[in-house]
């Protein structure tokens, strides 16, 4: 019997797979399988991303390497079969987001659970685990509607975020009653909070097209796209991607690039250009071809040139102060918003006291680890989906297998 901990797309995978030659008992604490998975994409579910396999890797942000077993076990190419084999069909949208047709996320888990018990899985809710317990060659698991047991467990709990879907960070614990390491785990794809007289004006306002800088102790990182200014700070997929790299660091340098497609000489001559047709204009009356009306001021500001002065007035040095800050407007950064917003965890099960080719424990043989509980993580767009489910894949495949044999021989 394999214990598999967690109903998410980690573990439903691993389950899936582990079912094809092993009886398998699925175990969520929460009421249904996949609650996570169902509010993804914002309820569409970016199921993967349909990029070359090589560029999967260079995207991850922490412990590429130790993906390329379970990738290459159940690359998004063999994922997209899987879904649309069992009659739910795909597509690909902009930036090769892979998307149910439906647009739908239950479409996805829908599939996953007719797959369940298809092959027979024993599938308990309401049951949260307290405990894992070596006894009699495998482990008992101490649940609150009392004790499983089984020859071998798959770990896949998920993160520490969003913990209403029952992501609560209980695999971090029982992974260090094992004697395995776990890295800090901390919010990921997470909004920045910022301080600044600004960000009432600037709050909703969306821009697209501006590139997000953060220097910090650790290198400097740079994301082009779409971004949104809330009450707190800042959000939106270039945001979001940006965080999982900034998460770690005290000192974080933040500027946008309101300009990014135009350089400096450009963005001089273009000035130049709005002051001749109009020499009298007032300066923030003329900024409205470049910036949306609630940016003006706060850009001016940071130049410091006063908004009502006439255009002919500009001198040189006033014309570099105000370029300085239309391509290095300055963000002054607190912190990340609430970790429980983050979409993912960054952190976690240290990889290393993990076997990459089986998912199983370097500490206990037979209990094996995957989706978000490990420490590797990727940018929106479906990879932190692949992860999951190209680990749980690869755990429910190893330990099936090695059921499988261990019964052949007994």
């Amino acid at each position: 019997m394999i214990l598999v901990i967690g109903g998410g797309p980690a573990g439903m995978m691993a389950a899936a797979k582990a079912s094809k030659t092993a009886e398998v008992t699925l175990i969520e604490k929460k009421e249904k399988l996949g609650k996570k998975l169902f509010i993804t994409g914002k309820g569409r579910c970016n199921l993967c991303n349909d990029c070359d396999d090589p560029f999967f890797f260079e995207c991850l942000n922490r412990n590429a390497s130790f993906m390329y077993s379970s990738y290459y076990s159940f690359t998004a190419a063999m994922l997209k079969d899987f879904f649309e084999s069992r009659g739910t069909p795909l597509k690909v949208e902009r930036g090769d987001r892979v998307f149910p047709k439906s647009d739908k996320s239950a479409d996805i888990i829908k599939t996953l659970e007719k797959e369940l018990r298809k092959n027979k899985v024993d599938i308990r809710l309401n049951t949260a685990v307290k405990a894992i317990r070596p006894a009699d060659g495998g482990y008992d698991l101490v649940t609150d509607k009392g004790t499983i047991h089984g020859d071998k467990v798959i770990v896949a709990t998920g993160g520490m975020t969003y913990r209403l879907t029952g992501s609560t960070g209980d695999g971090y614990k029982w992974a260090e009653a094992l004697g395995m390491g776990v890295v800090k785990p901390v919010a990921g794809l997470v909004g920045l909070r910022l301080k600044g007289n600004y960000l009432e004006a600037l709050s909703g306002l969306s821009l697209k097209n501006v590139e997000l800088t953060a220097k910090t102790e650790a290198g400097t990182f740079t994301n082009f796209g779409e971004m949104l200014f809330t009450h707190f700070g800042i959000s939106g997929p270039i945001v979001l991607s940006l965080s999982s790299k900034i998460n770690r660091s005290k000192d974080v340098d933040l500027f946008l690039d309101l300009k990014p497609a135009l350089d400096d000489k450009v963005l001089d001559k273009r000035l130049l250009r709005e002051i001749n047709e109009n020499p009298n204009r007032a300066i923030h009356t003329m900024m409205k071809q470049l910036l949306p009306k609630s940016l003006i001021e706060p850009v001016l500001d940071e130049a410091q040139v006063p908004k009502d002065l006439p255009g002919h007035q500009l001198t040189v040095e006033m014309r570099q102060d105000l370029i300085r800050a239309l391509k290095k407007f300055p963000l002054h950064y607190v912190g990340l918003f609430n970790e429980n917003t983050g979409i993912i965890t960054t952190g976690g099960v240290d990889v290393k006291d993990v076997d990459p080719s089986t998912m199983e424990s370097r500490k206990a043989k037979g209990i094996y680890f995957c989706g978000e509980v490990l420490d590797v993580d990727g940018p929106t767009g479906g990879f932190n989906l692949q992860i999951a489910f190209s680990t749980g894949h690869l755990a429910g495949m190893c330990a099936g297998e090695e059921e499988a044999n261990e019964d052949y021989s007994h």
